[in-house]
């Protein structure tokens, strides 16, 4: 194939393999005739008048009569990013109507399974990614287990998510131990509040709640999580949490003496 990278580029652009090789072969003719282009294409002469048809409605061609001939000519390339333009303006038109589609079948809820610590990792980036101002971001753990899985990843985690300019409203319930009140003592650095949970406590989950999902995080082995993205499981998660935060005294927000 003479123009092989450029076949595939204009057969990604809507072009069949046959229509891409004879709009190539006349690039160069300039005005000419059809035996010139199956020549130069490798293309039957009775197939190439149905293709120069269909590159014709493409806009991609046009007739030049002399005399008594017809002679064709391969319209400027340009004419792609016109024809690119327009698709995308086409395309943001709709895209209100495509996401009204998408949350329709997002509004059933879906159940995601992820093993393996790297595969939970992805999950907590997107919990980064999907956060959305003044959204609220709620946890119940044991910090001192979440951490020790990758102390490296979930230390620079938690800087992450505190530097996002998104006034994120992110509340911690953590089971008490050493790493969580350590953590307490620097919870305004990180826009967090915390509060320590009842005494006797023993989570081995770590669960993240925002408005577009809830994640069931093992903390011990085999490490896996689950993400349900439900608007009524969300919701009862949320009002759970809020149920608990409101039991929990404000004097646990303070370290022990």
């Amino acid at each position: 194939m003479k123009y092989g990278h450029l076949n595939i580029v204009l057969a990604n652009l809507g072009l069949s393999d046959k229509e891409a090789s004879v709009y190539l072969a006349m690039l160069p003719l300039g005005a000419t005739n059809v035996l010139k282009i199956a020549r130069a294409s490798g293309i039957k002469r009775t197939t190439v008048y149905s293709i120069l048809d269909d590159l014709k409605q493409k806009g991609l061609v046009n007739i030049e009569i002399k005399g008594l001939k017809n002679l064709y000519l391969a319209e400027n390339p340009e004419r792609f990013n016109l024809t690119l333009k327009s698709q995308q303006e086409n395309f943001r038109d709709a895209l209100p109507e495509l996401l009204d589609l998408y949350n329709l079948k997002a509004d059933k809820g879906s159940i995601k399974y992820y093993e393996g610590l790297e595969a939970i990792k992805s999950v907590y980036e997107g919990m980064l990614r999907d956060v959305q101002p003044n959204d609220r971001y709620m946890v119940i753990s044991d910090q001192k287990k979440w951490q020790k899985l990758d102390a490296k990843y979930f230390l620079n985690f938690i800087r992450r998510r505190g530097e996002l300019n998104i006034n994120l409203n992110i509340r911690l319930l953590l089971q008490d131990s050493k790493v969580a009140r350590a953590h307490q003592k620097v919870q305004s650095q990180f826009n967090e509040k915390i509060k320590i949970l009842p005494s006797g406590t023993d989570l081995n989950t770590n669960l993240v709640i925002i408005p577009k999902r809830v994640m069931i995080h093992q903390l011990v082995p085999p490490f896996l999580a689950v993400v349900m993205e439900n608007k009524n499981i969300i919701k009862m998660h949320q009002e759970f949490f809020e149920i608990m935060w409101q039991t929990i005294p404000d004097d646990y927000l303070s370290p022990k003496k």
